[in-house]
């Protein structure tokens, strides 16, 4: 969802109900301002107005870098739209060719994108693999095609293909 807040566009990523004891119930939610990308937290209490803001969702098909902008093109028409960098935010992370994302749109501007639950990437720099290291709790730091830096377990080496969680950034599993 899509919300007003402090005169700018934010995007919520997670809720919570809290009652305290003896206080008044509040609502804890997790926001991404849209045109700075900084996420932070903010208490609504039950009197605070929220203005919710309809976007327009757009299938949209990344497919390469050029400079400073992205591009990607419509599914439908096949046009091409240009993206920098502070419209997408750390999203630039997750970004490889021929991927399928929802371009959102207000008021005709671009004003960030929705990525998928998951992406496949491939771990391009990470230390030596260590074959029997299969329970451990222990992590290595792997650098991936798009310059992401993941905490993975120590039997991933370079080379191998990864899934990983766009909300928070972390390793899942082999891909």
């Amino acid at each position: 969802m899509v919300i007003k807040h402090n005169n700018d566009l934010h995007s919520v990523f997670s809720v919570e109900h809290r009652t305290p004891g003896n206080l008044r119930a509040f609502i804890q939610a997790k926001l991404r301002n849209l045109r700075t990308g900084a996420m932070f937290e903010h208490r609504f209490r039950s009197g605070d107005p929220i203005d919710k803001v309809t976007v327009d969702e757009t299938q949209m098909e990344y497919l390469y870098q050029d400079g400073d902008s992205y591009v990607f093109m419509n599914t439908q028409n096949y046009e091409q739209l240009y993206l920098n960098k502070d419209v997408l935010g750390d999203s630039v992370d997750y970004l490889t060719p021929n991927l399928q994302i929802k371009v959102e749109f207000f008021d005709g501007k671009p004003v960030g994108v929705e990525l998928p639950q998951t992406v496949d990437l491939k771990v391009v720099e990470t230390e030596p693999g260590l074959k029997s290291a299969t329970a451990s709790s222990v992590t290595k730091p792997a650098k991936t095609e798009t310059g992401l830096v993941v905490q993975v377990p120590p039997f991933i080496n370079e080379g191998e293909t990864i899934r990983v969680d766009t909300s928070e950034g972390a390793y899942l599993s082999r891909a």
